[in-house]
């Protein structure tokens, strides 16, 4: 009968999509789940190209004798009432472990089964390792929490769930970190889902921190790591935070550590389990859990003095609308094109009357290149300065004020936008450095409305560049970086150099979805969509050597080829 249902909301889906799209529609559609099944494959295989085996083990165990700090890990975990098979599951997890310094703070939070106490007193003769505390009342998770943090002796403290499991190189990777980066304050690492039955799947391959994509959704999640001086002075797990408080907890974290200190280990080191109760099998099993991470990133900003509405987006997932100033920055909008501009002024005219946005100033650059655009800037008197290709035509009325609500925070530096074309495909959501293109357009192929790997195709996000295409920047900055660099760079990656001495700044590059373009001319190529001259590609990739092979926003576990996300087997 299930079947029948779930037959019968596929052909539903069909129908709509052919009414709306036609045929095409239907085809991007099969090409969208053929991808998908793919990827699913694909990390099948990879999850068998990267298990531990007996040689991996000596190695590892070799490398941690020969480690100058053996810190001692303290694994976090509050318990209740979970199914003892979970629970013992999770708790071999750790006694496992191939790095054996660590120990298992352990709060049951009044736990009605009996079964609770049974297994938690068996593990504790067991091993001198693991501390259990009975709370005299049920507290509910934050206060659990807390009750556990006071038996931590560790340096580190590591966070785990009741019926999750840590892998079994998870601390000896931990504690790798901490001793090639001692200013280590916070850690986080890849993870995926993990059903009854052993099976994992939808790995979280993440970037390196992304402020923005944090805010969007809780990138930190598992692993997850803290110094316990930091959770201390924080007062440990906020009360009132529960069904998000390890949002609320990694929120207010960042607050007291500068983001250097915060390193991503791009391993999977986490399953979290999927079984009914759990946010892990649907987010909405605990709905509450996701206003309550709203509420966190709300009273996060306030915090750190922004002013920003904190609403609902795609699948529950969040959005931050900043504020614009009572008097709106003056805009200098700079439209381009390689062709000559007569067909397009038409276009440009009615995309100005249809912004919503009046303070502000528009000229037209024929035959745009590197040069002319940078020259560009001197015949404009805005605070902010906004570069769109003429091919483009925006999709909604507040583009511009989307943009430049990000351009005018203090730590940003550039901000993109979205870019589509005619048939609901991406043609750009941010610029990926090193791949075999030297630099890609990031989803390049989606359909816009797939999440793609955690959620980014469709989220606020950050990456190391975006493009000329549509790209905001305060003017002072785009001064202090020197501009674009027309001598080496004429023609092709001048948008991402710039962005990337932004970078150099510590700035961040923004992307936002919210702001979408489209291509009204599908014969006319954008600039990420040209070929670069040999002496660009090898200028830029000498250039930013270390940048290429290792984007920070990207993943190592993911295809070098192009910005497809995919998985790298």
């Amino acid at each position: 009968m299930n079947y029948l249902k779930k037959l019968k909301g596929k052909y539903q889906t069909a129908l709509k999509i052919k009414k709306e799209d036609g045929w095409k529609g239907i085809e991007q559609q099969l090409k969208s789940l053929l991808f998908e099944f793919r990827e699913s494959r694909n990390y099948q295989k990879w999850i068998k190209l990267n298990q531990i085996n007996d040689a991996k083990r000596a190695e590892i165990k070799r490398e941690i004798q020969n480690f100058s700090h053996q810190p001692l890990i303290s694994i976090i975990l509050p318990v209740y009432n979970v199914e003892e098979k979970w629970l013992s599951i999770c708790v071999d997890s750790v006694t496992n472990q191939l790095y054996e310094k660590w120990e298992l703070c352990i709060a049951d939070d009044k736990s009605p089964g009996a079964h609770i106490r049974k297994v938690l007193d068996e593990y504790s003769k067991k091993d001198k390792r693991i501390k259990v505390v009975f709370r005299d009342e049920n507290g509910h998770i934050s206060a659990a929490s807390n009750s556990a943090l006071k038996l931590a002796a560790g340096e580190f403290c590591v966070l785990l769930d009741h019926d999750d499991e840590l892998t079994e190189d998870a601390l000896f990777y931990v504690a790798k970190e901490l001793n090639n980066f001692p200013e280590t304050e916070m850690i986080y690492s890849d993870e995926d889902m993990i059903d009854e039955n052993g099976k994992r799947y939808e790995p979280k391959f993440k970037p390196d921190f992304s402020r923005e994509l944090f805010y969007s959704l809780n990138l930190i999640t598992h692993l997850s790591a803290y110094k316990t001086q930091v959770l201390r002075k924080m007062g440990g797990f906020r009360i009132g935070a529960e069904g998000s408080q390890d949002y609320d907890l990694a929120l207010r974290a960042i607050e007291l550590i500068p983001e250097k200190n915060i390193r991503h280990i791009p391993r999977i080191l986490y399953h979290w389990r999927a079984i009914r109760g759990s946010v892990a099998l649907s987010g909405d099993e605990k709905p509450y859990a996701h206003e309550r991470a709203r509420e966190a990133i709300r009273l996060h900003l306030e915090r750190i003095g922004r002013r920003a509405k904190v609403v609902r987006s795609i699948w529950n997932y969040h959005r931050v609308i900043y504020d614009l100033p009572e008097n709106l920055p003056k805009i200098g909008l700079i439209f381009y094109s390689e062709n000559e501009l007569d067909s397009a002024k038409e276009t440009i005219e009615k995309i100005r009357s249809e912004t919503d946005y009046e303070n502000l100033e528009t000229i037209f650059i024929e035959n745009a290149d590197a040069e002319k655009l940078d020259s560009a800037v001197s015949k404009t008197t805005g605070e902010i300065l906004c570069f769109v290709d003429a091919n483009l035509k925006p999709l909604t009325r507040d583009w511009l004020k989307e943009v430049v609500s990000f351009a005018v925070q203090d730590e940003i530096g550039a901000v993109g936008a979205r870019i589509i074309d005619s048939e609901k495909t991406v043609l750009q959501g941010g610029l990926i450095m090193g791949t075999n293109e030297t630099v890609s357009a990031a989803h390049r192929g989606f359909l816009v409305d797939k999440l793609g790997n955690i959620g980014r195709n469709m989220l606020t996000g950050n990456f190391s560049a975006v493009s000329i295409s549509c790209l905001c920047v305060k003017r002072n900055l785009f001064e202090e970086a020197g501009g674009f660099d027309f001598r080496n760079l004429p023609k092709r990656f001048f948008d991402a150099d710039f962005c990337l001495k932004l970078r150099e700044k510590g700035l961040r590059i923004v992307f936002t979805p919210y702001a979408r373009m489209i291509r009204t001319d599908k014969q006319k190529r954008l600039n990420f969509e040209q070929n670069p001259t040999a002496g660009e590609t090898e200028f830029f990739t000498k250039k930013w050597q270390k940048i290429c092979e290792n984007d920070p926003f990207y993943n190592p576990n993911l295809s070098k080829k192009d910005g497809s996300f995919s998985i790298e087997i």
